[in-house]
């Protein structure tokens, strides 16, 4: 089978390799689409190495057809669809994966759409209504909301009863933002976001991809006992940390990565992804957030959109 690797020079690489054998509790997926996601650009730059024991092959999300079924398996037989997430491997035509973190395609969609849900829906889900544990009427704010997982958390906010405020790059995407659910937005181009965010009551909440100069300002707009939760480092590494309303307003700074998670934190989450939001699905009150499906011999192309912040919502690779 063809797989896709980090080359050098951030290019891609492509392998032939032989077709995942299958253990136990595991399918064997025949990949119609793979999402892209930024810690697939990440890997490619040499900056997010799979965790020990994972594929070195890139992307952490598909959509296909099971193709073979582990002997401890009952929930799939083969032919069935599905979408998966994954800790590697998805840019391949066969990906094992364990059946935990597998689930149907929902109700009506189609398979290209559904290799944009799992790692971006289970993302925003873990880290705002998991770790945070928001609770309803609590304020959220959203950066970088025109990501894949910004889309994700404002429809998830909007049907969970959480105001949302947006940042984004362009007044587009704010459009976009406004249009899944949030009530107020910033254009980062205009600078700080701090007075806009204060005027409109603070946030509880703040899912931060970007961290570097971003971490001051979030505290600056987090409430009292205000969660922020770092998931990228879009802006850089280094923050700057007032350490005095770190304790006066009682706010948690909490890093995250969900690709390192062990197995039963990811089977937790998609659990509740297929008990709590495979619903909102199935009744059309949340979509998933698709900028474009790409052959999968463009992925050079895809991966430089990606780099120039050129997306609104996921791109996806058809095999």
């Amino acid at each position: 089978m063809q797989v896709i690797v980090a080359g050098e020079q951030q290019k891609v690489q492509w392998q032939h390799r032989l077709q995942p054998q299958v253990a136990a509790d595991e399918i064997l997926i025949k990949v119609a689409y793979s999402g892209m996601n930024r810690a697939d650009l990440m890997q490619l730059a040499g900056h997010y190495p799979p965790p020990p024991g994972a594929s070195d092959v890139l992307g952490l999300e598909v959509s296909g057809v099971v193709h073979v079924v582990g002997t401890n398996v009952g929930a799939f037989k083969v032919g069935d669809r599905v979408c998966a997430l994954l800790t590697g491997g998805g840019y391949a035509e066969y990906v094992a994966v364990p059946a935990a973190q597998v689930l149907p395609v929902p109700a009506k969609m189609d398979l290209a759409q559904a290799a944009g849900i799992c790692e971006v829906f289970a993302t925003a889900w873990y880290n705002v209504y998991g770790l945070a544990a928001a609770q309803p009427g609590e304020r959220i704010l959203v950066h970088a909301a025109a990501s894949g997982v910004g889309q994700a958390l404002l429809q998830l906010a909007r049907e969970r009863g959480n105001p949302t405020f947006a940042t984004a790059g362009s007044d587009e995407k704010l459009a976009q933002a406004q249009q899944l659910g949030a009530e107020k937005v910033w254009n980062r181009r205009n600078g700080s976001f701090v007075d806009a965010v204060k005027a409109w009551g603070g946030v509880d909440i703040i899912l931060d991809p970007v961290a570097g100069d971003y971490v001051a300002w979030d505290q600056q707009v987090l409430n009292q006992d205000g969660r922020l939760i770092i998931i990228g480092l879009m802006g850089g590494r280094e923050a700057q940390l007032d350490a005095g309303r770190l304790l006066m307003k009682r706010q948690r700074i909490i890093g995250s990565t969900l690709r390192s998670q062990p197995l039963q934190v990811k089977a937790r989450i998609m659990a509740e992804l297929y008990a709590h939001v495979w619903p909102l699905f199935e009744q059309a009150r949340i979509t998933p957030n698709i900028d474009e499906v790409i052959p999968v011999g463009e992925v050079e192309q895809a991966f430089q959109r990606l780099r120039d912040n050129a997306t609104q919502g996921k791109l996806i690779l058809v095999w």
